[in-house]
């Protein structure tokens, strides 16, 4: 493999698909390299595909948000508006209503329940044992799940379409910039591009390390535990916010999980000993859950991609030529996926994204003290 390109994008995940799709859009040559044998078998083939925009910060909420009006139009995408329910503490009542304040004032519907509406759609105990009590609902109508791997695999047939190059098993091992032209050492052979695009998910830390570049993103393992068949769901996807406690339909199954924060690294397979502490708190505010059984086999895990902050990196890479990262979603990159793409090839083709301001969400915030927290993150 021999080949020069104008944008090398590292990583065939959502992101990266999306990216590539963009690009070629605007008439770039453009080549794409993944490690694994397929696109889409790293974070976004394991994602439990949940879509929101009820998030407080509000370039969160807006890439969120044009992600969601773009998968409603792709048939890959096969969206389902089920909604997300948030059952809100006491203690985070006040700074979750004004993130509904945000998100109402960037023209995304979020609705708030009180307790009674909420148990209508979703039977739980407002005052459970070691929890603290529920003191009101949102839910987001425009909130649901979709299909991240045939979003993906749609993005790169656009892209191939459109002249882009993909190559599966092929691992950047080494990066260098000479003469204006990045020289990439793949495991496939030499590459040559004016520009990279790092979105290698979980391994974008790693993939900037190879270039001689810091880049704060690892690996944090999540798990996603799934009941064996019963009868068909409607319920919402519904977070307990005090716990970190999720479920959501799946057909006639439910998944649910419950992040742990202790799980970083890459450490591979499941952790049934964290099956524990997650029903601990689950059944505790949903004592029905009891009644199901759970399928070993089903469940799966998978890697977030996360950042000290837990948002995203985006952009140019400060003090280095053509150097752009999509990286750090902590969580959040199928649902952010394609506005992303969309700016980043603002990014590249225009010297700097404009459909929305990303500033926030540059390499450079931690540096100019310009870090942020957002609230809802599950």
């Amino acid at each position: 493999m021999l080949r020069g390109y104008q944008v090398l994008v590292v990583g065939a995940g959502i992101i990266g698909a999306a990216c590539a799709y963009r690009l070629a859009e605007r008439g770039l040559r453009v080549g794409v390299i993944e490690r694994a044998p397929a696109p889409a078998m790293g974070s976004t083939g394991r994602s439990a595909a949940g879509v929101r925009v009820q998030f407080t910060e509000a370039i969160n909420i807006l890439l969120s948000w044009h992600s969601i009006l773009e998968y409603r139009g792709m048939p890959e995408a096969a969206y389902r508006p089920i909604g997300y329910l948030f059952l809100v503490p006491e203690s985070r009542w006040l700074t979750h209503m004004a993130g509904v304040g945000l998100q109402r004032s960037l023209g995304v519907p979020v609705e708030v329940w009180g307790l009674e509406e909420a148990r209508r759609r979703v039977e739980f105990r407002p005052q459970a044992s070691g929890l603290e009590p529920v003191r009101g609902a949102t839910f987001g109508p425009a909130d649901g799940v979709v299909d991240p791997h045939g979003i993906c695999l749609g993005y790169l047939q656009r892209a191939r379409r459109l002249g882009a190059e993909v190559h599966t098993g092929v691992e950047l091992l080494s990066a260098r910039r000479a003469e204006g032209v990045w020289e990439v050492q793949t495991s496939g052979g030499m590459l040559y591009a004016e520009f990279i695009l790092n979105a290698a998910g979980a391994w974008a830390g790693e993939v900037g390390r190879r270039a001689g570049l810091s880049i704060p993103v690892h690996p944090a393992r999540r798990m996603v535990f799934c009941t064996a068949p019963g009868p068909l769901w409607d319920h919402p996807l519904t977070v307990d916010l005090h716990s970190g406690f999720w479920f959501r339909p799946e057909g006639s199954r439910l998944i649910f999980g419950r992040s742990n924060p202790a799980d970083v690294g890459f450490r591979e397979g499941m952790d049934w000993g964290w099956l524990e502490p997650t029903l601990e708190v689950g059944l505790a505010r949903f004592p029905w859950l009891e009644r199901l059984q759970l399928d070993q086999r089903a469940s799966w895990w998978g890697y977030y991609e996360v950042t000290p902050d837990h948002n995203p990196i985006l952009g140019w890479m400060p003090g280095v030529e053509g150097w752009v990262n999509a990286c750090g979603f902590s969580g959040h990159g199928v649902q952010q996926a394609a506005m992303v793409g969309r700016l980043m090839a603002e990014e590249i083709a225009d010297g700097r994204a404009h459909s929305l301001n990303i500033d926030p969400l540059r390499y450079e915030r931690w540096s100019e003290g310009r870090g942020f927290s957002e609230g809802n993150i599950v």
